[in-house]
């Protein structure tokens, strides 16, 4: 049976494809297509991109189940991605062009829909546990208002140099807070002063 590396390969140069742009279409590391295709390798973690990128089913990539004949036939499906930021990236932020795209790691594929701007964030800590675990990525749209959101809303609030993520809280009266979705998380509720900045709602996860 052929390899992950040796299918990968293949699909890629019957669709006359270099790795650079298999890099640049899948969002996947350049280096981490060479050490696939080269069984050096450490992590199997992109097949989907990859294989999505490639037009072709992440088991026909696995497990090489293709039809060689087809393969230069078949458009590859258009996947947009979006950057996996730092916490610390969205605490500096002003918006997403003010973030250095060359210094982004990792990139997940978006859902469907409008979301251009979008970025994932991975979540630390329990202060929103169970209803986001850690290591859960949230997605953020930083197009949207503030003025916009409403009591209940998932926001990302940047404070100085630091971002978090909490439900938004409006109370009757019009006065704002955060507050974490852990009742047992303290400080469970964080005060909306003139320091904070609102970066985007979590419209995902």
């Amino acid at each position: 049976m052929s390899t992950l590396g040796e299918n990968l390969k293949k699909i890629r140069k019957a669709k006359k494809i270099t790795q650079k742009e298999l890099a640049q279409k899948s969002g996947v590391k350049q280096s981490v297509i060479s050490d696939l295709e080269t069984g050096n390798a450490k992590s199997t973690g992109s097949i989907l991109e990859l294989a999505n990128a490639l037009g072709v089913t992440a088991e026909e990539l696995k497990k090489g189940a293709f039809n060689e004949a087809t393969l230069t036939n078949v458009a590859p499906v258009t996947v947009r991605m979006a950057p996996v930021l730092s916490w610390v990236q969205a605490g500096t932020m002003t918006n997403v062009e003010s973030v250095d795209m060359s210094q982004v790691e990792e990139w997940l594929p978006l859902p469907d829909g409008d979301c251009e701007k979008c970025f994932y964030l991975r979540v630390q800590g329990l202060s929103n546990f169970p209803d986001f675990q850690e290591g859960d990525y949230i997605l953020v749209d930083p197009t949207l208002q503030f003025g916009d959101m409403n009591s209940g809303d998932i926001i990302v609030v940047r404070r100085f140099d630091e971002a978090t993520f909490k439900k938004l809280v409006i109370e009757p009266d019009g006065s704002k807070y955060l507050q974490a979705l852990n009742p047992e998380f303290k400080p469970n509720i964080i005060a909306l002063d003139e320091d904070c900045r609102f970066v985007g709602e979590v419209v995902d996860c």
